[in-house]
C-alpha cells in the first residue's frame, strides 16, 4: 500500500490548551480532521462495536448512555453523554488516572469531521512526553479511520508493525513535532516541547532518543 506520511499529517489540525479541571491545572489536546463520506457512516464507524477492530481495538462493555467500556489492552470508562451524529464523551481511566474524552462530528460540504478534545490534569506524564502522550495515539487512531473508511472490509494493518516501518517512524515522527509546535503556540517553551516530542517519538518507535 502506498502511503504519503506527509499528506496524511497535513490532514490533521492539532491544538493544545490549557485550563483548569475540578480545580487543578489541566491540559486539553485537540485534533480534527475530514473525511470524504457521510455523516452517518463516520458517525457508524466511531460507535459500532462491530467495526471498531478494524480502525481503533476492539472495545466491550455496555456501548450506550451511562454504560462502562473497555478497550481491549488499553484504558476503560464511561459513556457520559451520547447526542447521536453530534457527540459523545466519556471518561477514560488508565494507569490510575482518570482525564476525559469529547469528540464531536459535523457535516461538512464535500464530507464530515470529527473532532477529538482529549483533556487530563498536568502531571509528570506531561512534563516527559507533553501532548503528543495522547495526541499521537489519537493521530493514529484518526489515521486508521481513514484506512478504514477508505477500505471498510479490510482488516486493520498492524499497529507494531506500522510504528517499526519507514513509513510508520515518518508519520508518528511527523505527528510529535506537530503537537510540539500546537504546544509551543499554547505558550510552552521551545526547548522543552521539542525534547518531549523526542520522548514520545522514542517512546512509539522504539528507537533510542536523541541526546538532549
Amino acid at each position: 500500500m502506498e502511503f504519503n506520511a506527509e499528506m496524511h499529517l497535513a490532514e490533521t489540525e492539532r491544538s493544545v490548551a490549557f485550563l483548569e479541571r475540578d480545580g487543578q491545572p489541566a491540559s486539553a489536546v485537540s485534533l480534527s480532521r475530514s473525511y470524504a463520506t457521510a455523516l452517518e457512516d463516520l458517525w457508524d464507524a466511531a460507535t459500532n462495536a462491530e467495526r471498531f477492530p478494524r480502525w481503533f481495538a476492539l472495545v466491550t462493555g455496555d456501548l450506550r448512555l451511562n454504560g462502562h467500556y473497555q478497550v481491549e489492552g488499553n484504558a476503560s470508562g464511561q459513556i457520559v453523554a451520547c447526542e447521536l451524529l453530534s457527540h459523545f464523551s466519556l471518561t477514560w481511566e488508565f494507569a490510575g488516572e482518570v482525564s476525559w474524552v469529547d469528540v464531536h462530528f459535523e457535516q461538512e460540504e464535500s464530507g464530515a469531521r470529527a473532532t477529538l478534545t482529549h483533556t487530563a490534569i498536568i502531571s509528570p506524564h506531561w512534563d516527559t512526553y507533553g501532548p503528543g502522550a495522547v495526541g499521537v495515539g489519537w493521530e493514529m487512531a484518526f489515521l486508521g479511520m481513514a484506512f478504514h473508511l477508505a477500505k471498510p472490509d479490510a482488516p486493520r494493518p498492524d499497529v507494531e508493525a506500522f510504528a517499526a516501518s519507514r513509513d510508520g517512524r515518518a508519520f508518528i515522527a511527523g505527528s510529535s513535532d506537530g503537537w510540539a509546535q500546537a504546544a509551543v503556540a499554547a505558550g510552552t517553551d521551545a526547548g522543552a516541547a521539542g525534547a518531549a516530542a523526542w520522548r514520545t517519538t522514542a517512546f512509539y518507535t522504539g528507537e533510542p532518543q536523541p541526546a538532549e
